[in-house]
């Protein structure tokens, strides 16, 4: 028996201009190395794992919000493991934890963002506006990822020991 063919990509997810032009810098860095990631692993659109990846590798505060290194090196650990083999029952499928009506798959793969991933980033422009800020940060995204119990950024920090419910409060509290 064969094995399907994995979808390949030719080129990277579609930008969302109208989000993009509300981060700072250094969350677009973010979002575009999530793109790049989504790329690279052969995926059809960015999801919460890839914003959550690059969220850790690029951003301080972020990495201070997780906790000490051994705990970043876990979830670090378990993103890896998703670009080599982890994430093969998530390739090809849309992440959809519900926190968004149901999109038809060509949707999804139209705009370039799973829906998971595009709810979180709404949410961190609107908890950034909440905040009186005109750009959403990462802590921002992270915040809005953890709120979603069911994303896959949520799964990949569950599995290295993280408790979402808790980092969210403490992102909260500050």
């Amino acid at each position: 028996m064969q094995s399907p063919v994995p979808w390949v990509p030719q080129q990277p997810a579609a930008t969302r201009p109208e989000i993009d032009a509300r981060l700072t810098a250094e969350l677009a860095s973010v979002v575009a190395t999530a793109r790049r990631r989504a790329l690279r692993d052969g995926d059809r659109q960015i999801d919460t794992a890839h914003l959550l990846h690059s969220l850790i590798e690029s951003d301080p505060e972020v990495r201070a919000a997780l906790g000490a290194g051994p705990q970043i090196a876990r979830v670090l650990g378990y993103l890896v493991q998703r670009s080599i083999g982890y994430g093969l029952r998530w390739q090809g499928s849309v992440e959809d934890s519900g926190t968004v009506p149901v999109v038809r798959a060509t949707d999804a793969e139209a705009s370039g963002w799973s829906p998971s991933a595009a709810a979180a980033m709404e949410g961190a422009l609107a908890r950034a506006q909440l905040r009186g800020a005109a750009r959403a940060g990462g802590i921002d995204l992270l915040a809005r990822l953890a709120a979603d119990p069911e994303c896959r950024a949520v799964q990949v920090l569950r599995r290295a020991g993280v408790d979402a419910e808790l980092l969210g409060g403490r992102i909260a509290a500050e």
